[in-house]
């Protein structure tokens, strides 16, 4: 089994937010296990809180046991009564939730200064470890229960299952639209924008709703973690950049189930953007749990050269290029060696599909596999 890379303090109260489906509940129950467990998706229990938040003391029988309330965005009232007991009895709390959105605009105490924050993302390759399936994870992204050996599931049916349950439990049920239909036809456009500039006015226009309203579904995509958007590198610019975001969903097999396929849709071409959008996801999470802190971007300019992401840290700046190609001609290095020309100081790297190691024109190539095997070393700086 897997072990998470993410570090979790064990003195402090903390929040665990992150999409559905990524394992909150079993990492906190593996690490806490003895901490009482209030489960809010539980009706008798949600119930009882909802009406009376001050019960919950009552269901703490031992105050020097660790409590997890687990999907607490579904009381937020409750966090009054969680932050007068950290206060007044020294009880440390573990609050895990998918929906910090409803949190803030619900106005609810997030006990600042009083619990850390943590997210959680789908699994990566260096957790899963070198004998995974590079082909596997392509076609069925990341989330845990994909590749635990010890749940029999079909992974396309466990997908379609969990877009449903997030459109119905999460979306529809938490009044975050009232309008299934349209969400649903807009998560469908919003698709073919995997990776691309974001359009809102057109992909408004193609879903038939006003430009307000996809902005507020992108916005629900965003707050809940189900999307990514990057925007444009623009520190010190010598060129004419474009300006707008491009968009990612956060895992690459929700992405391909919410994406229609029709037979004339060519494999190769989709790999293209299933590569450059597993490097991003696994980005995001690497960077997060090794506290880096990077900003993550990209690069393209008004000519059309482009790097695919631009990690700007303290003092460092790395730069990648990701294409499914086996073989590398020096067309594909273009964007890299623009990019170098402006920031001189910039490690480089090519991802690809090919299986060998190289080094051209200072830019370190590296088969896709490696380079998430890797990528903790090369955002720490310890990668040779």
């Amino acid at each position: 089994m897997y072990e998470r890379f993410l570090s979790t303090s064990s003195a402090s109260s903390f929040f665990l937010f992150g999409p559905r489906g990524t394992g909150k509940s079993s990492l906190i129950k593996k690490r806490f296990p003895d901490a009482i467990y209030i489960d809010l998706l539980e009706s008798q229990t949600f119930r009882s809180l909802l009406a009376q938040p001050e019960r919950l003391e009552d269901l703490i029988f031992d105050n020097s046991r660790t409590v997890i309330i687990d999907e607490v965005q579904r009381s937020p009232m409750l966090l009054n009564e969680v932050h007068r007991l950290i206060e007044n009895k020294g009880i440390k709390f573990i609050l895990t939730g998918s929906n910090a959105r409803k949190l803030r605009k619900s106005q609810a105490n997030l006990l600042a200064g009083r619990a850390l924050t943590y997210n959680l993302h789908p699994l990566t390759i260096a957790e899963l470890g070198s004998s995974v399936s590079l082909e596997k994870i392509l076609q069925w992204g990341l989330l845990p229960s994909v590749h635990d050996p010890s749940k029999d599931i079909n992974p396309k049916e466990y997908l379609e299952s969990y877009v449903q349950v997030y459109l119905e439990e999460e979306i529809l049920q938490e009044g975050l639209t009232r309008n299934l239909d349209n969400f649903s036809r807009f998560l469908e456009v919003a698709s073919f924008s995997q990776g691309e500039q974001i359009n809102v006015s057109s992909i408004a226009r193609e879903c038939g709703i006003h430009r307000k309203a996809a902005e507020s579904y992108f916005s629900i995509l965003y707050d809940l973690l189900l999307a990514y958007r990057l925007p444009v590198f623009k520190k010190k610019a010598k060129r004419l950049l474009v300006s707008q975001n491009k968009f990612y969903f956060f895992d690459i097999g929700v992405y391909s189930i919410i994406k229609p396929k029709g037979f004339l849709d060519k494999r190769e071409n989709e790999e293209s953007i299933l590569y450059e959008s597993l490097f991003l996801q696994e980005l995001v999470a690497t960077n997060n749990y090794l506290q880096t802190r990077y900003e993550i971007n990209y690069w393209r300019t008004k000519g059309g050269l482009e790097v695919d992401f631009v990690l700007y840290g303290k003092d460092r700046l790395l730069a990648f290029e990701v294409k499914r190609t086996t073989s590398i001609r020096k067309s594909h290095t273009k964007g890299l060696r623009a990019f170098h020309q402006d920031y001189s100081m910039a490690e480089r790297y090519m991802i690809y599909g090919g299986k060998q190691r190289q080094r051209q024109d200072g830019i370190t190539i590296l088969p896709i596999k490696e380079a998430l095997l890797h990528l903790p070393a090369i955002l720490s700086g310890t990668f040779r």
